[in-house]
């Protein structure tokens, strides 16, 4: 066999990103050149995701060249990744997955045992965060032969494949992971080409070069940058957006038909995190609650289906039944903020005038909207509000803006449980832990239902509504699809020909 076929391949990379480079002087949104994708973040979410997650560009790198198990396709769904298959046996207590040829960024194979000993720090890292989830009824991974690992569990745990396609679980090596993409440096862009031509969204021979069409050229930017570089054509696609940057759009003039919204949910709200006399209060938690006018947020962001909340759970998911609503629900916002007022006369009465609440908000103009929105119902109940960085340490309110990884009423409950140093409750925490070792799924529904009407009642969390996610897409990716899981596969962009 010629030397010279295997020399193309293993320089493919190389070649493809100096292919792209000679195209990327031309139009992103038209022709076959290289798609370029600005992602809203900034270089350290690229260079070290796993201690950025869950920022938007931490995770897009992660699911772009370090792949799990298993992956969310372009509408959210669960496929192959690094395992190409799996069975699940003893009544959903062991997951067995077979992997498909893959190879570390040195060129050495991946094998079972690397995965297996990979994922289970990874697996101990995530149930820190997360001590009640899928996670927490893991008792092995074991290599059972070259190709294949098993997942040994206590108790079935149906979110398991979810929380697995999560960026969070990918699996990497210090050189890097296994794809679908390799990253190359160019600049402050990245350039990312296919590993494996079988994941590629085209139909492309093995033995042809890869063409710039499968080469993505990555930039972690501000939305501001993005919004500007999307608007004149120097990028197809445009991820990552939030709350915080969506007044951006307007004043811009992106085309309407631009805008993708993500069907998401997940939880958009501030954490109590504050201690001391004033939030210790059950009262003074319930009279804030209560306080804040979520009607007013749909006029700042006026998108189509979404939805505010007063209530932790956005749906029953796995509650059993419906959510429970606050005591006051039922209430128009002027009688709220009257036993709001009458609180804060009595705390007032035996402790004086309490010190500004420091709401721990992102940058942006999205954010400054919401400060003025708080700081204007605070003060209808007599409490003065200022806004402080999200790295603050000592806030009193801190913004919580996450779309949930698995849908489980577990996960919510958990994201604002003792573990995540939120004002908890410590009765609702331990209902959380009785429904963990539950050994039948009616224990462990009645254990979960009780914890969350504990922690609706506690206050230790403010919801305002579903966490926005929208994107700017060109109308060359034909292959974009909403996702309510808010990923978007850097090769699942264009559409496959019948």
């Amino acid at each position: 066999m010629s030397a010279r076929p295997a020399l193309l391949r293993r320089h493919r990379p190389l070649i493809a990103a100096l292919a792209a480079l000679l195209a990327i002087g031309g139009c992103s949104n038209k022709g076959s050149g290289p798609v370029i994708v600005s992602v809203v973040g900034d270089r350290e979410d690229v260079t070290k995701p796993l201690q950025q997650l869950p920022d938007p560009a931490a995770k897009l790198i992660l699911e772009a060249t370090a792949q799990g198990l298993v992956a969310f396709d372009a509408s959210g769904e669960i496929l192959p990744a690094l395992a190409q298959r799996w069975i699940v046996e003893d009544d959903g207590r062991s997951y067995i997955f077979r992997l498909r040829r893959a190879f570390w960024p040195d060129g050495t194979r991946v094998t079972a045992r690397d995965v297996a000993r990979m994922l289970l720090s990874r697996i101990v890292a995530q149930r820190r965060l997360d001590p009640d989830g899928p996670l927490d009824a893991v008792q092995s991974v074991v290599p059972m032969t070259g190709e294949v690992i098993e997942i040994k569990l206590a108790v079935a745990r149906p979110f398991l494949l979810q929380m697995l396609a999560q960026p969070q679980m990918a699996i990497l090596s210090r050189e890097g992971g296994t794809g679908p993409y390799r990253r190359a440096q160019q600049g402050e862009a990245l350039f990312l080409t296919p590993i494996d031509r079988a994941t590629s969204d085209e139909d492309v021979d093995e033995d042809e070069p890869i063409p710039p069409s499968q080469t993505r050229v990555l930039r972690a930017e501000n939305a501001a940058l993005a919004i500007i570089r999307f608007r004149e054509e120097r990028a197809a696609l445009v991820l990552g957006g939030r709350f915080v940057d969506l007044p951006l759009l307007l004043p811009a003039g992106v085309e309407r038909d631009a805008v993708r919204t993500d069907p998401v949910q997940g939880m958009l709200g501030l954490a109590v995190t504050g201690r001391g006399k004033l939030l210790n209060d059950d009262y003074v938690r319930a009279a804030i609650n209560m306080t804040i006018d979520r009607s007013a947020l749909s006029a700042l962001f006026p998108l189509g289906g979404w939805a505010t909340s007063e209530q932790i759970l956005p749906s029953a998911l796995d509650l059993g039944r419906s959510p429970t609503a606050p005591a006051w629900a039922g209430q128009t916002i002027d009688e709220r903020r009257a036993l709001g007022n009458a609180t804060m006369t009595r705390w007032r009465a035996d402790n004086g005038d309490p010190a500004p609440l420091r709401i721990a908000l992102p940058q942006g103009p999205g954010a400054t909207l919401i400060f003025g929105l708080l700081r204007r119902d605070l003060a209808a109940i007599g409490l003065t509000a200022q806004r402080v960085p999200m790295k603050q340490k000592d806030a009193d309110l801190r913004l919580i803006d996450e779309v949930a990884p698995y849908d489980s009423a577990l996960w919510y409950l958990g994201r604002i449980g003792c573990a995540r140093a939120v004002h908890c409750s410590d009765a609702a925490d331990a209902e959380l832990q009785a429904a963990s070792l539950a050994s039948d799924s009616a224990n462990r529904i009645a254990h979960i239902a009780q914890a969350e009407a504990l922690m609706q009642a506690h206050n230790g969390y403010i919801a305002l509504g579903a966490p926005i996610r929208w994107s700017l897409v060109s109308k060359r990716l034909n292959g974009f699809q909403s996702s309510r899981r808010a990923r978007h596969p850097l090769n699942h962009l264009f559409r496959r020909p019948n």
